[in-house]
């Protein structure tokens, strides 16, 4: 089974996250089958804009962390393994015994061919609409914010709670989505924005009712195809262009070092210690509870 299924419809090319059980989790199985979605939908002549969405309770609950950050310790002396397993190489770059000499190239290495990924959203010459339901937090946000346009549910969720502890987001999309003082509200607490404050704040482009959703991502994506595609391609290309002069690729280094360091300071040792005794959702509890929104 897909971790991302792929979709033609007309001029549409539908992508669904289908890891449904585990909230749609991102593991490298999911990241590369991402990437070669949106490269087949590019190269397609037929299809000029794209529609990402999750299928399930929401769209993305972020990286499966359950098994590296309960794994502390277990690791190997790498080669090949199955997704998931502790020598999965996604594990490798978030799992380091404290006692070791860290190596931050090895979280840099790994973590970055997942920007790149995710950023394939970005480069694509076509435009992407990403329909957030029930909820898009911690690195289900780098998907929804590489997209040019979000269309989230009103009740839905997104954040990014991670920057509380053990986290930085990588793509670094927050202050170019939302500028300074409102990115900066957002990671200086780990907080989340419901999608109907998400569209005040100019994130989401609509916050329908849930019930509505569906029909309003679809009409939207139904009058973006009616344009043609080169003059899609010249549009997004040309938006584009003030982003990277802005220096977003700069940006993003940054912000994927800073995420292997956050694994890697005092607290985030604590985290993940946590969460190998008592479990990585627990791990989570006592991370939120004090912030008053733990489980919403």
């Amino acid at each position: 089974m897909s971790a991302v299924e792929y979709e033609l419809d007309g001029r549409v090319a539908r992508l669904t996250l289908n890891r449904p059980e585990r909230g749609n989790g991102i593991t490298r199985g999911l990241v590369t089958e991402l990437e070669q979605c949106v490269e087949r939908a590019d190269l397609d002549p037929a299809v000029h804009v794209l529609l990402l969405s999750g299928r399930g309770k929401g769209f993305c609950g972020g990286y499966d962390l359950v098994e590296s950050a309960e794994g502390q310790g277990r690791l190997g002396d790498g080669g090949d393994a199955p997704q998931g397993s502790p020598l999965d190489p996604l594990v490798m770059a978030q799992n380091h015994n404290p006692a070791d000499v860290w190596d931050p190239m090895v979280d840099y290495s790994m973590m970055s061919r997942n920007v790149r990924a995710f950023m394939s959203l970005f480069d694509c010459s076509k435009p992407v609409v990403c329909k957030v339901h029930g909820f898009c937090v911690a690195g289900g946000t780098d998907m929804a914010l590489c997209s040019d346009l979000l269309v989230i549910a009103a009740d839905a969720k997104i954040g990014y709670p991670p920057s509380r502890v053990w986290g930085s987001p990588t793509t670094s999309m927050w202050a170019y989505r939302l500028g300074s003082q409102r990115a900066k509200r957002l990671l200086f607490t780990g907080d989340s924005l419901t999608g109907a404050e998400a569209l005040e704040w100019g994130l989401a482009i609509e916050a329908p009712a849930p019930e509505e959703l569906d029909d309003r991502a679809e009409l939207l994506v139904e009058r973006i195809a009616r344009m043609p595609v080169n003059q899609l391609q010249m549009m997004k290309l040309l938006v584009n262009q003030s982003l990277y002069s802005q220096g977003l690729h700069a940006t993003q280094v940054i912000g994927t070092v800073f995420d292997g360091v956050a694994r890697h300071t005092r607290e985030g040792y604590d985290f993940q210690g946590l969460a190998a005794r008592e479990g990585f959702r627990e791990a989570v509890r006592q991370r939120d509870e004090p912030f008053g929104d733990y489980g919403r």
